[in-house]
């Protein structure tokens, strides 16, 4: 195992993919964690598994991504399916939850709304973090629905999917909420050609571009926002790299008298925007 793990991390990096891609292959192949595939990593490989490590790993160099090889990817300590017709959850959307569970920490029974849900990965983890919260998941594409309720449904919680544009599915219904959050599309269209193959070709464009700026969903959000969001409300945005100030400042414009904060993640890069109505 050893060996094989260390041939596709010099097979990955020639490629210029994740070195680290062959670890989660593995674990996939043996169905471990990882501390027990590292507990026996001078074990040999059986003939079928060598075959099916090396073609794994021969697909991701090609741009498969490692989530739609094994259909799933974790969220928040979850496990959520994933295909094509959602944006895999990245590990920094996990913060946008953290920060937001935390500005609603003294909220009873809250009303949340995950605008762009995709795979459901932010409104089930908050109804699964705040059991008595109401949430509503909504997404323009039915097949990223289908996905998110299968995903509600593995892990055993209700929350309600609409479908339709943005704001668009609450403003109709009349349903106000304490809570809006969303990651957007945001990359500009311009950079569609400096995207990985990873990315670009197994991602739903609808999910991943944004404009020509790439802040367009920005704007269409704080416009729709005073028909949704409660007095006393929080709307939590996550942006693309350098993308902060912008963003924060459309929610300015909209809100002058409001408070408008720019979050950094982990690594000290400043990825959210929150609006305190």
């Amino acid at each position: 195992m050893y060996e094989a793990l260390n041939w596709a991390s010099s097979y990955l990096i020639h490629h210029e993919r994740d070195a680290n891609a062959g670890e989660y292959i593995m674990k996939y192949i043996l169905q471990v964690e990882r501390s027990q595939m590292l507990a026996c990593l001078h074990d040999v490989l059986s003939v079928e598994q060598t075959k099916e490590f090396e073609r794994l790993v021969h697909l991701h160099a090609e741009g498969v991504p490692v989530q739609h090889m094994t259909g799933t990817e974790e969220f928040y300590g979850r496990i959520f399916s994933v295909n094509s017709d959602v944006l895999i959850p990245r590990p920094e959307t996990e913060e946008l939850v953290y920060y937001a569970l935390e500005k609603i920490n003294d909220m009873k029974s809250p009303v949340i709304a995950d605008i762009g849900t995709g795979s459901g990965a932010i409104a089930i983890t908050m109804k699964c973090e705040r059991p008595e919260a109401d949430v509503y998941a909504i997404d323009l594409s039915k097949a990223a629905l289908k996905i998110a309720e299968k995903n509600a449904h593995k892990l055993d919680i209700t929350i309600q999917f609409l479908q339709g544009d943005l704001l668009e599915p609450l403003i109709q219904r009349n349903i106000k909420v304490d809570l809006l959050l969303s990651n957007p599309p945001y990359i500009p269209n311009h950079e569609r050609e400096t995207l990985s193959t990873v990315v670009v070709d197994h991602e739903p464009h609808m999910a991943l571009f944004g404009g020509e700026d790439g802040l367009d969903l920005y704007r269409k959000i704080t416009q729709q926002l005073p028909f949704v969001l409660k007095e006393g409300g929080i709307a939590g945005v996550e942006t693309g790299a350098g993308q902060t100030e912008a963003v924060a400042a459309i929610f300015q414009k909209a809100f002058p008298d409001r408070d408008v904060k720019i979050m950094y993640d982990i690594n000290g890069k400043d990825r959210m925007v929150f609006l305190h109505v």
